[in-house]
């Protein structure tokens, strides 16, 4: 009697496993052909792989995620390891010096991290080399990583220049993967042509930002729109009148009050102005450090304000735009599965959705600014998630879907 259990029991645990087996003829699992892609040496191109386009479960989308952005830090840690010990950073003929301290414990997501921009400017090499040494002892956080870089070129406009993005992406990148940085908690500052530096890239790098620090620096053509979504703060001297500047932080005070009070669930900012300081405050503005650490990312904001710079194609947080029209407004907002675009100057707007934003499993409805509501299914897939990952270079904008929406709203 024993030996026949035995031998039910065999036959009933060989039963199970053989009914536990994919059934003959079934399609391989999309994340199975992602994995079995990652690990060729020799891999094609991800669009010719009909598995990239399947549809995919919720679940299915959150593991192709973790495993495309596990493949992309092993490459970072590969490829740029000499890079970021070496602590220059080169792309085309430029180059990016960069030297940092680190202050404090890390918080549960990692460190904070603060970008430090030097002044200088157009000057000879020899004095923006002394401001960017005199920057990395400025200010020193209670917590995170502070980064002081050296501009890659002595002109009078060093920190905004078009590569200037890209040089900031690469080090945000690098600190991520190497040092334990939160990218939620990114924050940049900077002093005279830092300050400069400060108040045009907030705006149009805010999507990579918690908050930022301007100090003695002049706007010239900064747009302020794109500010809505991280905390700001100006410091500026009272008696700096060096270009207009203490008039001119003066105007600011103003735009961004009026930017908050016409949307007040946006543009948190305070701006100081030192009475009797003139261009050198005597660190009366370190207060901005602690001011900005309180302050955490959003990368998915119910609603964008973005001043586009120029007319190549561009990402801003959820959007891309594919030919925008140059220095003009888009604004996007989005309520339960309801996306409006408000406003909207070119015909080829790209809006990428995630879980979090949205029930992906059922219709999404687009609402153009001529009145036009459509709705849309979605269909997340691996294409998907890889292209904006490429793009993008950050988790967070990571996106299964992307709809693209025509509008022809001057």
């Amino acid at each position: 009697m024993k030996n026949r259990a035995a031998i039910l029991v065999l036959g009933f645990m060989g039963f199970v496993f053989f009914s536990s087996s994919p059934a003959q003829g079934q399609p391989p699992s999309p994340i199975q052909d992602l994995k079995d892609w990652l690990a060729d040496s020799q891999r094609a191109g991800i669009n010719e792989q009909s598995w990239a386009t399947a549809a995919l479960t919720q679940a299915q989308s959150d593991e192709a995620k973790e495993l495309l952005w596990q493949d992309f830090v092993s490459q970072i840690k590969q490829n740029r390891k000499q890079e970021w010990d070496s602590k220059v950073i080169a792309m085309g003929d430029l180059k990016m010096k960069f030297d940092f301290k680190v202050f404090g414990k890390p918080g549960e997501n990692g460190r904070r991290f603060f970008i430090s921009m030097h002044g200088g400017g157009g000057a000879p090499p020899r004095v923006n080399e002394q401001q960017w040494r005199n920057q990395i002892g400025l200010y020193e956080p209670d917590e995170g990583i502070y980064l002081a870089p050296r501009a890659p070129t002595d002109t009078w406009n060093l920190w905004h220049q078009a590569h200037i993005d890209k040089f900031f992406e690469r080090i945000i990148q690098g600190a991520v993967v190497f040092e334990g940085v939160d990218p939620n908690r990114v924050y940049f500052m900077g002093y005279s042509a830092g300050g400069d530096g400060v108040y045009q890239l907030a705006p149009r790098m805010a999507d990579h930002l918690a908050a930022a620090a301007m100090m003695a620096g002049h706007p010239n053509d900064a747009n302020p729109l794109g500010l809505r979504n991280i905390g700001f703060t100006l410091h500026m001297g009272a008696e700096d009148g060096a270009y207009n500047r203490n008039k001119i932080a003066g105007d600011w005070k103003i735009k961004l009050a009026d930017l908050k009070k016409a949307d007040p669930q946006g543009y948190p900012h305070e701006v100081t102005i030192h009475q009797g300081k003139g261009h050198w405050m005597d660190r009366e503005d370190a207060v901005a450090v602690e001011w900005m650490s309180d302050f955490k990312r959003n990368p998915w904001p119910e609603k964008i304000a973005w001043h586009v710079r120029n007319s190549e194609p561009q990402e801003f947080y959820w959007l891309r735009a594919e030919q925008p029209q140059a220095k003009s407004d888009i604004i996007v907002s989005r309520a339960g599965q309801t996306i409006e675009v408000q406003k909207c100057p070119t015909e080829d707007l790209v809006i990428r959705l995630n879980d979090e934003m949205v029930d992906l499993d059922q219709p999404v409805v687009i609402k153009t600014p001529a009145g036009q509501a459509t709705s849309r299914t979605c269909q997340r897939n691996i294409a998907t998630l890889y292209k904006t990952l490429q793009e993008r270079g950050d988790k967070s904008y990571m996106f299964p879907v992307e709809v693209s929406v025509s509008t022809n709203q001057p």
